[in-house]
């Protein structure tokens, strides 16, 4: 499947079909696999947002700059994330969070993607095209949606 073929968050019908997936996920639901708590996949969830959304990730380990390029391939494909699947410091997320909160923040940050297309410089990745910076959001937040049964 190209990234021509994939789902869109910029395409609103796309973006409406995610919202309403999002929006399936309670205070009160629990993962299928996982110790994160809806609250905490917001929080994380959150946090790898802004990052598509141009924010610096800090601490990033000498070894994974070594291996980004490798990395983003495994981002880009079409291959589901393995549960359990290693995550940058930046995002792991131990603390219980407010549900409420932690959702508004997530879908803020989402809408801020949304309304600012085109590309943007990852500090990871690089420079990331229009379809690559939604695919990397969809495939990641489906991950989870998907950890919550939706």
């Amino acid at each position: 499947m190209t990234l021509q073929d994939k789902p869109d968050l910029f395409n609103t019908a796309d973006y409406k079909e995610f919202l309403a997936r999002i929006n399936q996920v309670k205070a009160d639901t629990k993962p299928l696999w996982g110790k994160m708590s809806a609250s905490q996949m917001f929080a994380h969830c959150k946090e790898v947002q802004e990052a598509c959304n141009g924010k610096a990730l800090k601490n990033t380990p000498f070894f994974v700059k070594l291996f980004k390029g490798f990395i983003k391939k495994s981002v880009l494909n079409d291959k589901s994330y393995p549960k359990g699947s290693p995550t940058h410091k930046q995002y792991i997320i131990n603390d219980e969070k407010e549900f409420d909160i932690e959702k508004e923040k997530f879908l803020k940050s989402l809408s801020f993607f949304v309304d600012t297309r085109g590309s943007v410089y990852h500090t990871l990745f690089g420079e990331m095209s229009e379809k690559e910076r939604s695919w990397t959001v969809y495939k990641h937040h489906n991950h989870h949606l998907e950890q919550f049964g939706v």
